[in-house]
């Protein structure tokens, strides 16, 4: 708890209101009850409080990051679409994800023998452990392994060695955004097993069309499986976020899961993400199948007379 008087730019009227960096026009207000923590680590603003409808908050640079009511819908779509895409995930890695959220869902995959967790942030961690204990349980389990660095520095020196990686990043700008260049892709890439899938944060079709098209094409020009998926999230921008998933291997259909629990155990485990729900999550409004096809087109033609 945080004592009086206190001020932050985006708290007025004991409101807070996201700092829009990538929704120009628009931004989410969330009511608030109590300021747990704030302060700036050695890459972002931490903000961290208690809203009277969604829970604990943390927030990174004045950008929500998660909510206690409606985490579990990006943490479990992010894990289960590559996840349940495998036949057998051994190794996985995720990238960012310094809330545990991603490692909560990865190690209720049996055949998981070991995850590891690079994180830039120190800081969001250790705050994630004492104000989010319902999500950074994942760092008590014993298959996790958690390295502080930069994920980009993480892969450049890693080959064939996952199964799964996932990047769970926060927006483009920032320390995260070396994480949608194709630089990055190009590592991820060479650290897959034969078999390996991606999962990375794809930003919102209502507002990013443009950002997903361009890591779309790159991706295309890497793998031979590119799809794009989405889910539903009211804290989100414009409700909805989505995931550009990819694979190494051809003959995969990342659309239908591979995998699949038992009702029972999709009702014991998850509160979001099940197998039908899985199909659906690839079926795309047409404003978006249409600006994608446009935009990618541009893209390559970019892409080539720069060559």
């Amino acid at each position: 708890m945080i004592s009086e008087p206190f001020s932050h730019p985006q708290i007025q009227d004991g409101w807070f209101r996201e700092k829009p960096l990538l929704w120009p026009g628009q931004a989410l207000g969330l009511k608030i009850k109590e300021v747990l923590h704030h302060e700036v680590s050695k890459y972002q603003d931490v903000l961290i409080f208690e809203s009277t409808d969604y829970g604990t908050v943390l927030a990174l640079d004045g950008v929500i990051q998660c909510t206690e009511r409606d985490e579990f819908s990006y943490q479990e779509m992010i894990t289960h679409l590559p996840m349940m895409s495998h036949p057998n995930p051994k190794n996985v890695l995720v990238i960012g994800g310094g809330d545990g959220g991603v490692l909560r869902e990865i190690v209720k995959h049996e055949s998981v023998e070991e995850v590891t967790l690079c994180e830039i942030d120190e800081t969001v961690i250790n705050l994630s452990k004492k104000y989010l204990p319902k999500m950074s349980v994942g760092f008590n389990h014993p298959k996790v392994k958690v390295n502080i660095g930069d994920g980009f520095e993480y892969l450049k020196d890693k080959s064939s060695q996952f199964d799964v990686i996932i990047t769970d990043s926060s927006d483009p700008v920032g320390p995260a955004e070396p994480l949608f260049q194709v630089k990055f892709f190009e590592l991820m890439k060479k650290a897959l097993r034969p078999g390996g899938i991606i999962t990375t944060q794809g930003e919102c079709q209502w507002l990013h069309l443009h950002i997903i098209a361009e890591v779309q094409a790159y991706c295309r020009s890497l793998f031979p499986i590119v799809e794009y998926a989405y889910t539903t999230i009211p804290t989100y921008p414009s409700g909805q976020i989505g995931f550009i998933l990819c694979s190494n291997n051809p003959s995969y259909n990342l659309k239908k899961p591979l995998r699949k629990w038992t009702e029972e155990e999709e009702t014991k485990l998850l509160k979001y993400y099940n197998s039908k729900i899985h199909e659906t999550a690839f079926i795309l409004p047409q404003f978006t199948i249409n600006g994608l096809k446009e935009l990618e087109r541009e893209a390559e033609e970019k892409a080539k007379s720069k060559k």
